[in-house]
């Protein structure tokens, strides 16, 4: 396979009157065409910018984007806005409209797609079953659980059939069932549809069962690149060590007495 997401130098420093908090420190990335790929790190080691980044609604200072060949950094507002149509994003906190209902959340992303009515209604209706939430199509977002919300987030961020899907902390909001059958919903998309998705969490879980290649984030800068079984095995960087520990540690035999 070839790259089809790269990441090239990527720098972002965030500036206020108080101070200057230099975010992204050079970041190099590059991920497969079809591939899931993983990051992980701590609480503000930068992972949100990184995405935020990518789709541009954070611009970088110093670096490039590339989707498909197509520097994302270059581009101007108008072809950028058709650019953000090919990259879709999933959010933890779901960000649906809570006026609206699930058909209507989904109709959202398409209203500058150029499609007609119908080609709108046919998509949603598509949409709707590939998340199994057909028969939620007039259910507003307080009706739905946890995990409902989110497919219908999935729902809308695939509506325009995007190239790159961005998953930022998507299943940290959902009990443990609910994060495995979002999961096993994400890779049947990958499968089904070839989509290449960057998965941002800080769940050792999510990356081991959806991933074959990760990277580790630390203050800003990608401290250890690979496959996600060999730095499960042996992993190098502190920020790998530590959240390999907790995780054998809260799967060891051991019971409260």
């Amino acid at each position: 396979m070839s790259d089809f997401l790269v990441v090239k130098n990527l720098h972002k420093t965030f500036r206020s009157r108080k101070q200057t908090v230099e975010v992204l420190k050079g970041i190099d990335l590059s991920i497969e065409k079809g591939e899931i790929f993983g990051v992980v790190g701590y609480s503000g080691a930068g992972k949100s910018t990184l995405v935020r980044c990518i789709n541009r609604l954070e611009e970088p200072d110093e670096g490039s984007v590339l989707i498909g060949g197509v520097d994302v950094t270059a581009l101007k507002k108008s072809e950028l806005n058709r650019q953000r149509r090919k990259i879709g994003m999933i959010f933890q906190q779901f960000n649906l409209f809570d006026s609206m209902t699930a058909r209507q959340n989904i109709a959202y992303s398409l209203k500058n797609s150029g499609m007609t009515e119908k080609e709108k209604e046919e998509r949603i209706s598509e949409m709707l079953e590939l998340v199994s939430l057909t028969d939620k199509r007039d259910a507003y977002p307080g009706e739905l659980s946890g995990g409902q919300k989110q497919r219908v987030g999935i729902a809308r961020a695939l509506a325009n059939r995007p190239d790159v899907l961005l998953s930022d902390e998507a299943t940290s909001a959902l009990d443990p069932q609910t994060t495995l059958s979002v999961l096993d919903l994400l890779l049947q998309i990958n499968k089904k549809l070839g989509l290449t998705i960057l998965m941002i969490t800080h769940e050792l879980e999510v990356v081991k069962y959806t991933c074959r290649r990760m990277a580790v984030m630390e203050q800003g800068r990608f401290v250890e690149q690979g496959l996600v079984s060999d730095i499960f095995r042996n992993p190098v960087c502190d920020t790998a060590k530590g959240f390999i520990e907790v995780y054998n540690r809260f799967r060891s035999d051991t019971f409260s007495e």
